[in-house]
């Protein structure tokens, strides 16, 4: 059995001496795994991280069989955002959720659509913390767990939706959602057609009442999709979210306070 498809390097690690098991999301076939040789030598060590394109030949005798890879570099998408400790976490945090939350060799492509074009994003600087939350979201979608967050599920209006409910995964609008605010989660602008996001809590109040509303945003969509990342996409299989995912959570923190005090 073979096949080549475009795809994008999750994890590897070392196989033998000289080899390693790369881990990759394919275009068309979804998750996939393979024996590299040569992994480690001078001229495949640099296409080997994370988040890099390239071209993938799999090959097995049997299809239930690990099968080798060979691979050539499309696309060194790593290698640019090196020098970005936030932007690093971002793209280890993706690449780690993919590989806990996909099951092997199902084809997603619109999954792998979203990331490619959030790794354009994240080389580019342009409001890749707005377009890193779009992707867990589309995670959450092709996964089964997607969100709705067009109308109010109380009151099925599309205006003023600023809320969501942690149990359904569909928007509350302002009204609605008063009395129940503290049980609720908060609904970025610019995710969804309502107002600036505010904290649903004393405690997230003073935290956040400092921060530029465009910071307060990103914050909270982060806080949003981890929640349903975490109790609804992993807590089933007895996964919790990556230490990478809560590492960047606290870089962005840390970031948009420095942002505000300077």
């Amino acid at each position: 059995m073979q096949w080549s498809d475009a795809s994008l390097i999750l994890s590897t690690r070392k196989y033998g001496e000289t080899s390693a098991v790369v881990r990759v999301l394919t275009r068309d076939h979804g998750v996939f795994s393979g024996v590299f040789r040569g992994a480690y030598s001078k001229n495949n060590r640099g296409m080997l991280q994370a988040g890099n394109v390239v071209s993938a030949a799999w090959n097995a005798r049997l299809a239930e069989q690990l099968g080798t890879f060979k691979l050539e570099l499309m696309e060194a998408h790593a290698a640019h955002i090196m020098h970005d400790g936030a932007k690093l976490s971002a793209l280890s945090s993706a690449c780690s959720l993919l590989e806990m939350a996909l099951p092997e060799r199902h084809p997603y492509p619109k999954l792998f659509a979203d990331f490619h074009e959030f790794l354009h994003t994240l080389n580019s600087g342009e409001n890749w913390e707005e377009e890193y939350i779009k992707f867990e979201l589309s995670l959450l979608s092709e996964a089964g767990f997607g969100l709705d967050l067009t109308e109010c599920a109380a009151t099925g209006v599309s205006e003023n939706l600023i809320y969501v409910s942690p149990k359904s995964g569909r928007a509350v609008c302002a009204d609605a959602g008063e009395p129940y605010k503290g049980k609720l989660l908060e609904l970025p602008c610019f995710l969804g057609n309502g107002q600036q996001a505010i904290g649903n809590s004393e405690e997230n109040l003073n935290a956040y009442c400092l921060l530029p509303v465009a910071y307060k945003e990103v914050l909270a969509g982060m806080k949003l999709t981890g929640y349903f990342l975490e109790n609804s996409l992993l807590a089933p299989h007895n996964k919790k979210l990556p230490a990478v995912r809560t590492r960047l959570y606290e870089l962005m923190e840390k970031n948009a306070t420095e942002n505000h005090t300077t």
